[in-house]
């Protein structure tokens, strides 16, 4: 069964990666005022890192999953699996952003300057580039997975872009985490 028109698949893409990335760099240069999102109590916009690194390796969790499950021929349960790591992704930037919002703009790093600069610093720089590389891989992926029956994706880009986007997505979930744990847990 069709879900999505399959001469659609690169547009859609193109158009869900743009909004999506246009919402983020929006929030992130603060463009987006705090006013247009409601207002939480100060315990809630500080358990939403900890529930985001929670979110983060659940992900990995289903990542993995769903790259053994298709190296298996397990197709169901690969589907089930990169759904959920696609609606834990949309979960954790949810509650990225509306903390974003809601604060206006990222957390300073407390630690020492040096371990800013030549750890923390290219750390969250390279978890942020491979989470922005993921948007549009993960949309191809999905799309093409909606687009075309089980018999027929075989034949499509599918699992190329696929084993790109997962391999990425794991690198920046990992790397989000040590940036949790150099944010919350070292300093």
């Amino acid at each position: 069964m069709e879900y999505v028109p399959r001469e659609r698949v690169n547009i859609l893409t193109a158009v869900l990666s743009i909004v999506s990335l246009a919402i983020v760099f929006a929030a992130a240069g603060g463009r987006i005022p705090s006013s247009t999102v409601p207002i939480a109590p100060d315990w809630v916009l500080e358990s939403i890192p900890h529930l985001n690194v929670i979110i983060s390796a659940a992900a990995i969790g289903t990542i993995s999953i769903g790259w053994r499950a298709i190296r298996r021929g397990n197709v169901g349960r690969h589907r089930l699996a990169m759904v959920t790591s696609f609606v834990l992704f949309a979960a954790f930037l949810t509650f990225y952003l509306y903390r974003l919002v809601a604060t206006g703009g990222p957390q300073p790093f407390p630690g020492p300057q040096t371990i800013k600069q030549f750890v923390y610093y290219p750390i969250l720089a390279i978890h942020i580039f491979l989470a922005i590389v993921c948007v549009p891989l993960v949309y191809y992926a999905l799309l093409l997975a909606g687009a075309y029956p089980i018999d027929e994706l075989y034949r499509t880009n599918h699992a190329r872009v696929g084993r790109i986007a997962a391999s990425l997505w794991l690198i920046s979930f990992s790397l989000g985490i040590v940036v949790y744990v150099l944010l919350h847990v070292v300093y």
